[in-house]
């Protein structure tokens, strides 16, 4: 990186991508609702290829407590239901020969207070993420004053700008932790 806005965009995108894993990992955790983002991404072994139950079959959600998985090809749903015990998702699929039913069962409080665990460990890992983001980019920009690329004024408003971005990342962690929080403590 030769220059501050280089090291500028590289830690804006990063931290960008951190945010975008968190909300990635938040949509895995299970609230009382269903959601088909519970169960599209396991991978199901298809004709020796470990493949995303999405690719397989097309899955919906018509009541708010019933995940649908209808698959393309139904010589697959022997598999699939082994997939989804497999998985370890804390539901049992009910299969008729054509679809898969997953009825997402009401939770409990403890297993509500356990949710929250994982959403706040998630939420910190993305908050040391972007800490080490901005190290890094500091460490670039001080690279590139002491090779006398930048100033001192150059490289201490940089320093600032990049201060900034890391503290806008953590306020939308902290922000998105609270919603999903509630979201999973909602009965």
């Amino acid at each position: 990186m030769e220059s501050i806005d280089d090291v500028m965009l590289d830690a804006e995108d990063r931290m960008e991508k951190a945010l975008e894993y968190m909300h990635h990992e938040f949509s895995g955790v299970r609230t009382g609702r269903a959601s088909p983002s519970l169960v599209e991404h396991i991978q199901v072994p298809y004709y020796g290829t470990a493949t995303r139950l999405l690719e397989l079959a097309g899955i919906a959600t018509p009541e708010p407590r019933l995940i649908v998985i209808n698959p393309y090809d139904p010589t697959a749903i022997g598999t699939i239901e082994k997939a989804i015990l497999a998985a370890n998702i804390g539901v049992t699929p009910v299969s008729d020969g054509r679809v898969i039913r997953l009825s997402i069962p009401e939770l409990s409080e403890e297993r509500r207070k356990g949710l929250v665990k994982v959403v706040r460990r998630l939420a910190e890992e993305s908050r040391v993420a972007v800490r080490n983001i901005r190290r890094d980019a500091n460490d670039h920009i001080k690279a590139l004053q002491k090779k006398g690329v930048v100033g001192e004024d150059e490289r201490d408003a940089a320093l600032a700008d990049v201060q900034k971005a890391t503290d806008e990342a953590i306020t939308r962690i902290d922000r998105d932790l609270a919603s999903k929080e509630t979201e999973v403590m909602a009965v």
